[in-house]
């Protein structure tokens, strides 16, 4: 198999597994980064999970917010994944510093792959895109006919997942001229990390690790990173995937306190620093006045987030692997490759 596929956002975590996913099924991959000084970190991921890419891997820089770089990176390509977005870094100082990189990064993209002639592309939106800013009683569990509420209480970082995703079908429908879109809405991602550059859901479970005072009371569902690439991979080349949506979710949320007792019970002394207090909704308000992380969990609080990813198990034939694998997995990893504090 000889298809070129981009990937955007090589320094990304869901965006490795991808490009492993994709170069384990024969493809050829090109990836882009914002400088190449990140290419040889990149290819250490890589063969952290098992692939040497060599010259089956190629590297373009280009940015959300620039025109430049994309047509190059879209050039001779079959499909692009697409999950370069900006993330909750804690930098961010105004909803436009969420909102407009990634509904103009959207656009971007799609428009060079567009012009390209690109087959379809496979967008990786997020469950902050379909079940945030509802009232207690909207029903659950939330699937991909659901959108976020924007009119409810909702952080900039799921607006702006919100946003840029209903961009991204808009342009599609307006002036798509026959490129495919089908997107990928994961919850909290977590699976084996490649090294200490990785998501903001795993930061959850360092933070736990590494002996954070107590536990918020916040749910999730999880999943896999693996699963997670493995489903951008069958939206990518199923027929029935285009114009689709795709949660990407196993069995129920899970509250954090259900979490740190999981590892608790997993992994002995290695998890004794793992808290099972929770921390009180007064304390993480307050706590949230000069923390600018914690204030974006603020809506989140006692809210219940349990989605299904039945569809993509029916229309796919998705299989992926128990939550509780998944952050097994991923407190496993942490440990192995050193990342914790000691």
């Amino acid at each position: 198999m000889t298809d070129l596929v981009l990937v955007t956002g090589g320094t990304g975590f869901i965006a490795q597994y991808c490009m492993l996913a994709l170069l384990n099924e024969g493809y050829r991959v090109r990836t882009t980064v914002r400088s190449l000084e990140r290419e040889t970190e990149v290819r250490e991921h890589l063969r952290s999970g098992g692939m040497d890419a060599g010259d089956r891997l190629s590297f373009v820089v280009a940015n959300l917010t620039e025109d430049r770089g994309w047509p190059e990176a879209v050039s001779g390509c079959t499909y692009v994944m697409h999950g370069a977005s900006p993330t909750p870094s804690g930098d961010q100082t105004r909803e436009e510093d969420w909102v407009e990189p990634a509904v103009n990064g959207n656009l971007r993209v799609l428009k060079a792959a567009r012009d390209a002639g690109i087959k379809r592309v496979v967008l990786t939106s997020a469950f902050g895109a379909i079940g945030v800013g509802h009232k207690p009683d909207y029903r659950r569990p939330f699937d991909e006919t659901d959108w976020s509420d924007l009119n409810g209480d909702v952080a900039p970082y799921q607006k702006s997942k919100t946003l840029a995703e209903r961009a991204a079908w808009d342009f599609i429908a307006r002036e798509g001229h026959g490129l495919e879109l089908a997107a990928v809405n994961p919850v909290a991602v977590y699976g084996p990390v490649l090294g200490a550059d990785y998501s903001h859901s795993i930061r959850l479970i360092t933070n736990m690790m590494d002996g954070q005072a107590g536990c918020l009371n916040v749910n999730s569902c999880g999943v896999d990173v693996r699963d997670v690439a493995d489903l951008h991979l069958r939206a990518m080349t199923d027929p029935a995937a285009s114009g689709e949506r795709f949660l990407a979710t196993v069995g129920e949320s899970m509250w954090m306190i259900e979490v740190a007792e999981l590892l608790r019970q997993r992994f002995g002394k290695a998890a004794e620093k793992v808290s099972t207090q929770v921390w009180s909704d007064e304390q993480v308000r307050i706590a949230g006045e000069t923390n600018a992380q914690l204030k974006g969990i603020i809506p989140l609080l006692g809210y219940d987030m349990n989605a299904t990813g039945k569809k993509a198990e029916s229309l796919l034939g998705w299989a992926p692997r128990s939550r509780e694998e998944a952050i097994v997995a991923c407190a496993e990893s942490l440990i192995r490759l050193g990342l914790l504090r000691t």
